[in-house]
């Protein structure tokens, strides 16, 4: 056990509840028992131009997927905030259409359901659409959506909305100024005549008017268009599907104006149409970026936020951006955890799993599952291939196990960040120059140390806010830094927002065949700063001359959810879990997997005052593998009674 004499001297950041509020809230308790709460984003990293489907208890979310690929990720929940990728749309084989390359691909992903099927439309020089029975796949493949004169060109980032008799129409936007309204047919092409809505943008109040989506509540239909990439959400409403601009009531603003100011987040826009729970909510999903004043999270890409939808009479309001905690739908989650990046041993034979993407259509076609059971090999040819997921977060450790025997400067293989353009990234890589090198690069930086490990080794980057530090080893277990660089140049905004995606992170090999035994995203053994929580109820962080520090705020509790760390194998699982704090008074720490509603906790640390030392410590707990949300909750007391700084886990 480590002890640091150091003086704590504690200055608050962010404060989530106050008592008094507690106090009027007959769920309060409930709070810090159970995540009632959520904060958002509740789809991190680059979702963008969100379309979201209700088909009884399940919920479904597509979007643009722009040039990554395979196209069109569809992603399933049962409580609106858990959400696991359950399969792609359009896999490269069908993609010819396909513009590829950044800023291209597929844009739109409306997923809908009508006459007995799923549907999905999408543009790509075009409108199209794929059916299927089921959300996860096989899909069909593509259609192309017939037009005429009437309708004109399709444009895109489209929608469809099912009125309640069950037919479908397509919301169609095209330029700035063609907003229009047609029916679907059993074929999923387009019937019956065209209601033409260009009034709605005829004087550009809307900026683009994009991203048009609809729903219907009390007889009466809304239109909800977006402004543009920047901001603005707006809503009409009729009480007859018409093109009578004389029946259709401008409401203005959909979103109330924020009073949060912690919220990190730019005002949202191209939400999807609000949809109805058994209990009479109402709800959303918007897109924004993240930025404020003092930092730029833009790289990361449109992350998607989960709203409510408060309801004045028949006018809809979408409840302001915060970046605290939010009441949560009252639905189960049903054994789905926080949406993070996917730690892969590659152990499925045939099957890639759905959260890994490609930069390129080429690279698509040159890994194997077979050829080295257990492992993954990239065959890149003389080019680059590149084998990545979508960046969620702002602290994590990304690892893999290497094997590259590399004899010229073009044999490079190991861990690659890039966004946009491509043209900003993050390489760490074994490689050669002049003899066997270990290389880190970024920007104008460039680090590079002789390879003493030889073809097989471990290679790690840890993201800390922006920096990012790299690290070699031979047994993944001691590890030897190689340098540290600050990524601000890839994760703020770009030229043309970044080619409108967000930060990918995973595997690249160039030059020759490489090898790759694991992916392990947030591992578990190394230790990650209290402040990384995803969710959170009744905690807050603090600043010390030592750093930063998560406390209870609160006489009930509180809690901290850290998402999607890995725990090890099941031949090396996690036996223990190591917390440096500090300490004021007698508390007890509880630790939980993937909820707090499981009743006994993993772990349990009752943790003595520390006399204002820094303390490392660890328990025992029950053995585990695999990526788990890992749940911390203070005991009821007096509040700031421990302060955390740090969390890892241990398999001996």
């Amino acid at each position: 056990m480590a002890v640091l004499c150091l003086p704590v001297t504690l200055t608050a950041q962010t404060s989530s509840t106050s008592s008094g509020e507690d106090a009027m809230d007959p769920h309060s308790l409930e709070r810090y028992t159970k995540e009632m709460t959520y904060v958002n984003p509740v789809l991190p990293g680059d979702h963008p131009d969100p379309t979201l489907l209700k088909v009884g208890d399940d919920f479904y979310h597509c979007g643009s997927s722009f040039h990554f690929n395979p196209y069109l990720p569809i992603y399933h929940s049962r409580d609106l905030v858990h959400w696991n990728i359950i399969g792609r749309v359009l896999p490269p084989s069908h993609s010819t259409m396909v513009a590829d390359r950044p800023s291209g691909g597929v844009w739109q992903g409306a997923i809908t359901y009508f006459y007995g099927s799923y549907w999905i439309y999408f543009s790509s020089g075009g409108q199209w659409f794929s059916r299927a029975d089921n959300p996860a796949g096989p899909w069909s493949a593509p259609v192309p959506v017939k037009t005429d004169s009437a309708t004109g060109p399709l444009g895109y980032d489209n929608s469809i909305f099912v009125d309640d008799d069950g037919t479908p129409y397509m919301v169609i936007k095209n330029g700035q100024k063609v907003n229009r309204i047609r029916a679907l047919g059993r074929d999923g092409q387009l019937t019956d005549t065209v209601i033409n809505l260009d009034w709605i943008n005829a004087k550009l109040e809307y900026s683009w008017a994009e991203g048009p989506v609809m729903c219907k509540r009390n007889g009466y239909y809304y239109y909800f268009p977006a402004g543009d990439v920047s901001g603005g959400q707006y809503v009409l409403r009729a009480s007859a599907l018409t093109a009578d601009s004389t029946k259709w009531e401008r409401l203005g603003n959909f979103f109330k104006p924020g009073t949060d100011p912690k919220n990190t987040f730019r005002v949202p826009n191209h939400i999807a149409a609000p949809v109805q729970l058994a209990d009479g909510t109402w709800w959303t999903i918007g897109q924004s970026y993240q930025k404020t004043e003092q930092d730029d999270w833009s790289g990361m890409g449109r992350q998607s936020s989960l709203y409510q939808v408060i309801w004045e009479g028949d006018r809809p309001w979408g409840m302001p951006p915060v970046s605290t905690p939010v009441l949560k739908p009252d639905l189960p989650q049903s054994g789905i955890t926080w949406r993070t990046v996917h730690s892969d041993h590659f152990e499925d034979g045939a099957a890639l799993h759905p959260a890994w993407h490609f930069l390129d259509r080429a690279s698509a076609q040159k890994y194997s599952l077979t050829d080295r059971k257990g492992w993954i090999r990239l065959l890149p040819g003389n080019a680059k291939t590149h084998l990545v997921q979508k960046e969620t977060e702002h602290y994590y450790s990304a690892i893999t196990k290497v094997e590259l025997d590399a004899t010229d400067t073009t044999d490079q293989a190991g861990i690659y960040l890039t966004n946009g353009n491509q043209k900003v990234f993050v390489a760490f890589y074994t490689g050669y120059d002049g003899g066997k090198k270990i290389i880190f690069r970024h920007d104008t930086a460039t680090f590079k140390v002789p390879n003493p490990v030889g073809k097989t080794l471990w290679l790690k980057v840890e993201r800390n806010e922006h920096l990012l530090t790299a690290s070699y080893s031979r047994n993944g277990e001691d590890w030897v830094k190689v340098g540290t660089v600050n990524s601000q140049a890839m994760d703020r905004t770009q030229p043309n927002y970044n080619s409108w995606v967000g930060t990918s992170v995973g595997l690249f090999a160039q030059g020759k065949p490489a090898d790759f035994d694991c992916f392990i995203y947030k591992d578990g053994r190394n230790a990650l700063p209290a402040v990384a929580y995803a969710n959170y109820y009744g905690v807050e962080a603090v600043t010390s001359p030592q750093g930063k520090f998560i406390t209870n705020n609160t006489n009930n509790g509180g809690w901290m959810m850290y998402a999607g760390m890995d725990l090890g194998t099941p031949a090396r699982p996690s036996k223990k879990m190591q917390l440096e704090l500090t300490a004021t008074a007698n508390t007890r720490l509880e630790v939980f997997l993937d909820s707090l509603g499981t009743g006994k906790p993993v772990a349990v640390a009752n943790i003595t005052p520390t006399a204002g030392k820094l303390k490392k410590i660890s328990i025992a707990i029950d053995q585990s593998y695999g990526q788990h949300d890992v749940f911390i909750r203070f005991s009821p007391g007096v509040n700031r009674t421990a302060l955390v700084r740090s969390l890892s886990f241990s398999t001996y």
